[in-house]
């Protein structure tokens, strides 16, 4: 009996707070299905005629098709140079002596405490220096220092929580440093791994600044100067603009619901137990 109550009152909960970050979700994706030119209503959330020209014409007025190749090939290449430069950062802080480990992880908080928009100026003075303006791969420098260091701290805590022993025992088996980290330390390290690649992949698809002031040319674009290029365009047709939010945010829902099974102990839900 406890163990059913248990079970629902967790799925209770879980429904609850689904409804509650689900309805402007569905009222985004209701409006981006009304006429054209069709202003807001805020108490109609089923329109009564459903269309999807707006997701055609959106397509018709920018290249959003090519924007969405370029933020396809930013994450495609960010997310895995992110895993493995904060993984073996973590990997390496985890490795040294308790003085020297306290003193590098007092550097990655405050590193996390300085504000992002403070390097905006000197990193494109940076990257206008080197030539880089107008390249991805000024989107992808983050990626070679592990983007943030919550990343690393996150690696951090989960290969401290390792036992010394396996580490010990890869070593005498001859496993170098790089052997240990990707035969022992990155399996084990899964959960880490999951977390890590989610945030870097919702941090580079929904990157806004960074194209804005890195890029000049229009067909190297991502899908995020996309869309803000068309509220520019019209910015009085709601139903076009919540057509390129939802063709935005899409992707992320979908690699959350792939993922979210990542996070469950064994496969099961929180609250849901073997006999």
């Amino acid at each position: 009996m406890g163990h059913s109550w248990a079970t629902w009152r967790f799925h209770l909960i879980a429904l609850s707070l689904a409804l509650l970050f689900a309805g402007p979700a569905f009222w985004v994706i209701t409006l981006s299905l009304r006429a054209p030119g069709a202003p807001p209503r805020a108490l109609e959330w089923l329109p009564t005629t459903l269309t999807w020209a707006n997701y055609r014409t959106i397509f018709e007025l920018l290249p959003l098709g090519r924007y969405l190749l370029n933020s396809a090939l930013v994450v495609l290449l960010a997310v895995p140079l992110t895993v493995v430069v904060a993984s073996w950062a973590a990997f390496a802080v985890a490795q040294f002596p308790p003085r020297i480990r306290a003193a590098l992880l007092v550097s990655l908080i405050v590193l996390r405490m300085v504000p992002t928009n403070s390097l905006w100026l000197t990193r494109f003075l940076v990257f206008s220096e080197l030539q880089l303006i107008d390249r991805f791969t000024t989107l992808l420098a983050p990626a070679w220092m592990g983007t943030s260091p919550f990343f690393v701290l996150l690696f951090y805590w989960s290969f401290r929580r390792m036992p010394t022993v396996l580490i010990e025992a890869a070593r005498l088996d001859g496993l170098g440093p790089l052997g240990i980290w990707a035969r022992v330390a990155l399996p084990l390290a899964r959960p880490a791994t999951v977390a890590v690649s989610v945030l870097a992949f919702v941090h580079y698809w929904s990157d806004f600044l960074s194209p804005l002031l890195y890029l000049k040319s229009e067909d190297r674009y991502t899908l995020t100067v996309g869309v803000r290029t068309l509220q520019q365009l019209d910015a009085t047709n709601w139903p076009l603009m919540m057509a390129g939010v939802v063709l935005l945010t899409l992707p992320i829902i979908i690699v959350f619901v792939l993922v979210q099974r990542a996070f469950w102990l064994d496969g099961r839900a929180p609250g849901m137990t073997g006999n």
